[in-house]
């Protein structure tokens, strides 16, 4: 990994002479040395990196590196720190015409340099004679890695334990035995053996969804945070409206559960705790579970039977054991072949004795068995799996001796972790920082990656950006099996939140903390915390959730990335002294309860800063010294309200990435700003006043994603008819300013914004109706995701949206359509596979011929007061897995309910979906 933090030094290095090369008079020779000499202590990190493990004296020698290149970032950032605090240009140039031949700074730097040199010049002479092997194969070439990117990969989740047909019938069992009591049913095994798969499994069962009123599952983990946990189980069991959620949200811990506990007195509800390690966590959350309807249950999964034991002494736990020698190979081998081809298929029996010799050492634990697989599908010949075998003997004979049955298994998980090209090691070590069974955002997470430096702007190439590099490294963590995979983005291929398992993350951790490459701040329940920073502290820090305070105090000046995921008013951290975290290059604050949040102005200061994330539940108002964060690349604010002035914003040369929750207005676009404008990737939600008339809309020539608030019917067309320039815009939302009705005249050019996949348009769609056409003949033919809100159709909207090949989302809500009935047609949508129907006032009849929406799987109807009847067709949407009614009159839900054992008149209707919920 060190030979990242290098390369990221020469890069910070490369920086400095392309852009301040004004600056550097006098040291610039110096600075370039210095750049060579890392590159070619680059090169030796490249071999060293394999063999660190297997040599003490190398370690410390590359530790050394390590430290010097962070000395030599250091230097360049006090550097570039000092021209901005100088008044950029002028500000230096007064200082270069004085009356010294080299000014005192730049002596400075020149010195400080020098000595970093002759201590990296002293490691090179006392380097041992060694062959450099160029890539070797104790880390994958990073240009084999970029040919495997290159493939399609399919992220759907799938069960990665074998044979647990007879352990789910036993769980099913126990769940419905109709008890008149509160019954715990207990998942039992040690990490990695697949306790949380066989309860995701049973979650989702057919039988458990039919037989339960309503469910929700909650992550526990070691440090258990009582009240966020009852907080989330009332979300899902209640499904509460924005103002309800509103009311909720400020509810204590003692008041949530006793507000649960009320929901849940007349339901038969299922709800999951997984992971759960303590039982002072249980007697505190079962205060929040009645006896409700009888068969009610709680399902456990924990490594600790006494745990569970505790809980239900009436109910034996269920013990997950571990895979037998064959079971264990089948796993291996969907992962180590998942190409299923011939050429696939025959070099798993050429390799196979080979193979089963190893998975025997995984001592039948799936997850070691399964990380092993995505380590052997990136080797192809038999001298590589043999290299791989020796290397976890040589680890098991370690374990052996320090007396660790399961020490092969964690062997395992390191070789993964040693295989992985140098520069996606900080990336994995980096989702460590994130807190235990957290679900993280495929997105923040690439910015924050970008923000870091963890990808070289050198990969940038043939139209890629560093998003579309970071993205790969993610796919090729998911295809090594280190990274899993939580929901699917709209396309269905790609990731859009994912999560790592709890023994990959303790190799994260516990990585970072002898690379001292992250901290993890996260105080006991029971006491205040006042963590004193210091400059050998990590370099990056995260503060994780807890219920008591935390003081920073001191001072950090190599701190690069401070995150926090607890609640701000419980930190204290004074960003007023800028001077403490000046270095900053990544801030993430969240969850500030305050109803206006004016942010200081100080944090101009922080001149290195390149993702802000800011979170308030009230207004946020933006200082304009945003302006001076000269290397800010994501900005994500997320508040009430957003106030801040855009032509600040947009003299940010190297600003990508604009995120803003609500609209945000930012006033006239800054003409001076077109050179800028085509950096940005994501702009959303704003509202710009004179977007046309300047031509500004033009200059966003690399905009992928797109949310606009329209101030002006007459805006619109000229709007679109620009967009059909961009031809990287794939996600675009329309919306008009409430009070202008008719809202949209003419929608036409969208025709040609081929590029478009995910469309969201808010507002009423003016219909000519002297037009021979559809009105939604608009509509690009590569739309995948498509929201219609408040368009106060005519026409039938179906009549156009099902012959669209790739549409796999709708949502038609809010009077998208006025017309009293739907028709979907034999052979239309032949690829939808979520569709959500809400407030249409006016809807009488819904009709579904056989063979239309063959793929639907999820069906949303929301009030629909005026529905009739549910309609005859849904007998014919044989794939569909969910049926969610929501706000739906009583006499028409009745219909399709079993009262008593009694079918309702339209049960047949619905009798195949496995999941039905209201």
């Amino acid at each position: 990994m060190e030979e990242a933090i290098v390369s990221f030094a020469i890069e910070r290095i490369s920086d400095l002479l392309i852009h301040e090369a004004v600056f550097l008079s006098g040291v610039r020779e110096e600075v370039e040395r210095l750049k060579d000499e890392l590159q070619r202590m680059q090169s030796f990190l490249k071999d060293a990196d394999r063999k660190q493990d297997q040599d003490e004296r190398l370690r410390k020698r590359v530790a050394k590196i390590r430290d010097l290149a962070y000395d030599s970032e250091y230097v360049i950032d006090a550097f570039i720190l000092k021209v901005a605090h100088q008044g950029g240009f002028q500000g230096i140039i007064n200082i270069l015409t004085s009356i010294c031949t080299k000014p005192f700074h730049l002596h400075k730097i020149g010195m400080k340099v020098k000595i970093i040199l002759k201590k990296l010049e002293d490691i090179s002479k006392n380097l041992p004679a060694y062959q450099i092997s160029g890539e070797g194969e104790g880390s994958t070439s990073v240009s084999m890695m970029q040919q495997r990117l290159r493939r399609t990969f399919s992220h759907v989740e799938e069960e990665d334990v074998i044979s647990l047909e007879s352990m789910t019938e036993d769980v099913l069992a126990q769940l419905m035995k109709q008890e008149d009591r509160l019954h715990v049913v207990s998942v039992v095994g040690m990490g990695g053996i697949g306790k949380t798969t066989l309860a995701r499994k049973v979650y989702k069962h057919n039988v458990v969804k039919q037989h339960f009123d309503c469910f929700a599952w909650a992550c526990i983990s070691q440090k258990c945070m009582p009240r966020e946990v009852v907080h989330g189980v009332l979300i899902k069991v209640s499904s509460p409206s924005k103002e309800e959620r509103e009311l909720i949200d400020k509810l204590t811990e003692d008041e949530l559960i006793k507000k649960l506990f009320h929901v849940l007195e007349e339901k038969r509800y299922l709800i999951v705790l997984d992971d759960i390690w303590k039982i002072e966590d249980w007697e505190i959350l079962k205060k929040a579970f009645p006896r409700g309807k009888k068969g009610s249950k709680i399902l456990f999964t924990t490594r600790i039977k006494g745990v569970a034991l505790h809980a239900d002494p009436c109910n034996s736990p269920i013990e997950i054991p571990l895979l037998n020698v064959d079971e264990g190979w089948r796993l291996f081998k969907r992962k180590a072949f998942p190409e299923h081809t011939t050429e696939s298929h025959a070099r798993s029996r050429e390799f196979e004795m080979l193979g089963r010799e190893m998975v025997i050492k995984c001592r039948g634990l799936p997850l070691a068995i399964v990380v092993l697989g995505g380590l052997l599908a990136t080797k192809k010949s038999w001298a590589q799996w043999e290299k791989v075998q020796r290397n976890i003997h040589a680890h098991l004979n370690e374990a052996e001796l320090q007396n660790q049955p399961y020490g092969a298994v964690n062997g395992i998980l390191v070789l993964s972790y040693n295989d992985l090209p140098y520069n996606l090691k900080p990336c994995f070590l980096y989702l460590g920082h994130y807190p235990e069974d957290r679900e993280f955002s495929k997105k923040e997470l690439i910015r924050l990656w970008i923000a870091e430096g963890f990808i070289s702007s050198s990969l940038e190439s043939g139209g890629r950006s560093m998003e579309d590099v970071a993205e790969n490294f993610l796919e090729e963590l998911i295809n090594r099996c280190l990274v899993q995979v939580c929901k699917s983005d709209y396309t269905g291929i790609g990731a859009k939140t994912c999560r790592i398992h709890d023994l990959l993350r303790d190799l994260c951790v516990d990585k970072a903390k002898n690379e001292n490459f992250f901290g993890i701040i996260q105080p006991p329940i029971d006491e205040i915390s006042t963590q004193i920073l210091t400059a050998s502290m990590p370099r990056r820090i995260a503060i994780h959730p807890s219920k008591r305070y935390v003081c920073l105090k001191g001072d950090h000046p190599n701190l690069r990335s401070l995150l926090l995921f607890q609640n701000e008013s419980l930190v204290e951290v004074e960003i007023s002294k800028y001077f403490n975290f000046k270095f900053l290059r990544v801030l993430k604050v969240v969850n500030r309860d305050d109803d206006m949040w004016h942010v200081s102005s100080e944090i101009g200061n922080l001149h290195h800063l390149r993702y802000l994330g800011l979170k308030c539940s009230g207004e946020i108002i933006l200082p304009r010294s945003i302006g001076k964060l000269k290397s800010l690349h994501t900005l994500r604010v997320l508040g009430l309200e957003i106030k801040i002035n855009f032509k600040v914003l947009f003299k940010l040369e190297r600003l990508r990435h604009i995120l803003f929750n609500s609209f945000c207005d930012g006033g006239k676009m800054c003409l001076g700003a077109r050179n800028i404008l085509k950096n940005i990737e994501t702009l959303k939600y704003i509202t710009i006043k004179d977007l046309i008339e300047n031509g500004a809309v033009f200059n966003f020539t690399n905009l992928r994603s797109l949310g606009i608030r329209f101030m002006r019917s007459k805006d619109v067309v000229l709007f679109l008819k620009a967009l059909i320039q961009l031809h990287r815009l794939q996600s675009l939302y329309l919306k008009m300013k409430v009070f202008l009705i008719p809202s949209y005249h003419d929608l036409e050019p969208l025709s040609q914004c081929h590029h478009l996949s995910k469309l969201f348009i808010q507002g009423k769609i003016q219909e000519d109706p002297h037009l021979r056409h559809h009105v939604l003949k608009f509509v690009p033919t590569n739309i995948i995701k498509l929201i219609l809100w408040g368009s106060e159709l005519k026409q039938d909207p179906m009549v156009v949206l099902e012959k669209l090949p790739h549409l796999k989302i709708l949502n038609l809500t809010l009077d998208a359509y006025t017309g009293t009935k739907l028709i979907c047609s034999a052979n239309g949508f032949l690829q939808l596979d979520s569709l959500v129907i809400g407030d249409l006032s006016k809807l009488e009849e819904w009709e579904i011929e056989e063979g239309a929406m063959p793929h639907l799987r999820s069906l949303l109807l929301k009030s629909l007061y005026n529905l009739r009847m549910f309609p005859e067709g849904l007998r014919y949407l044989t794939a569909l897995q969910e049926l969610k009614l929501k706000r739906m009159k009583r006499s028409l839900v009745e219909r399709i309910e079993v009262i008593d054992g009694r079918e309702g008149e339209d049960f047949s209707k619905v009798s195949h979906i496995p999941s039905i919920t209201w």
